[in-house]
């Protein structure tokens, strides 16, 4: 089946921050949007690498020997295994996930801001 999608017109549809949408589905991966603000908790997904692909604003990823900022119109990939933790610097940004469909949102570690299952939008 072949899929077309309105990225802009999903990205309208979220309404709450850090719980990413599935949009769409192949070779095993999703796509996701998510809008997000603040932080999220320190992290890793022991058998998943991240895609983060900003639309809006600067994403900042935390390591523990470093900071990132990746602004729109640029990719992140986090490899498996490395602790992270995704923040904003107060304002609205929103990414796109392409992430396995087995991936846990924040590893193995449970948090009220913990998605356990995504929906489709």
């Amino acid at each position: 089946m072949i899929t077309e999608v309105n990225i802009e017109e999903k990205f309208g549809l979220i309404r709450e921050y850090w719980t990413p949408k599935i949009i769409a589905e192949l070779n095993g991966q999703q796509v996701k949007l998510a809008k997000i603000k603040d932080e999220l908790i320190w992290h890793s997904h022991q058998d998943e690498d991240e895609m983060f692909i900003v639309f809006k604003g600067t994403l900042f990823m935390d390591f523990t020997n470093k900071t990132t900022e990746t602004k729109k119109g640029e990719i992140l990939i986090i490899p498996k295994g490395v602790e992270h933790r995704p923040r904003t610097n107060g304002e609205e940004v929103w990414i796109m996930l392409i992430e396995p469909k087995e991936i846990k949102h924040t590893g193995d570690i449970e948090h009220e801001k913990t998605v356990k299952e995504f929906e489709w939008i």
